[in-house]
């Protein structure tokens, strides 16, 4: 008994798919759905922010998970530490894991006068 296989040839979806991509938004329906793009694993807005701060420099203030509380200026960063420069004490190497928050010094608790 011969079965006839079912399945297309790769030949057949790259020319379907290829029907899809020339075919104008109002020239016909596809047979699926459009879906939403997936976003983006990555916004970047981290790194956005760090370039800011580093090229204002900015006085920060980072609080650490164990509630330390450190003060200076984002010199460099990479995707697991920052180097902060203090102007006081010696510059130090932090892991990003490390970091509960930061802010700007200059908004530190204005309410707390």
């Amino acid at each position: 008994m011969n079965r006839k296989l079912i399945r297309p040839s790769l030949a057949d979806i790259k020319d379907r798919s290829s029907e899809r991509e020339v075919r104008q938004p109002g020239q016909g329906r596809d047979t699926q759905p459009r879906r939403k793009p997936v976003p983006p694993e990555q916004t970047n807005a981290e790194n956005f922010y760090y370039v800011k701060q580093m090229q204002n420099k900015t006085p920060m203030v980072l609080v650490l998970t164990e509630g330390e509380v450190l003060r200076g200026t984002i010199e460099w960063y990479d995707k697991r530490c920052l180097k902060l420069n203090r102007p006081t004490e010696p510059n130090m190497l932090l892991m990003k894991h490390a970091i509960r928050y930061m802010y700007k010094e200059n908004e530190d608790k204005a309410g707390d006068d």
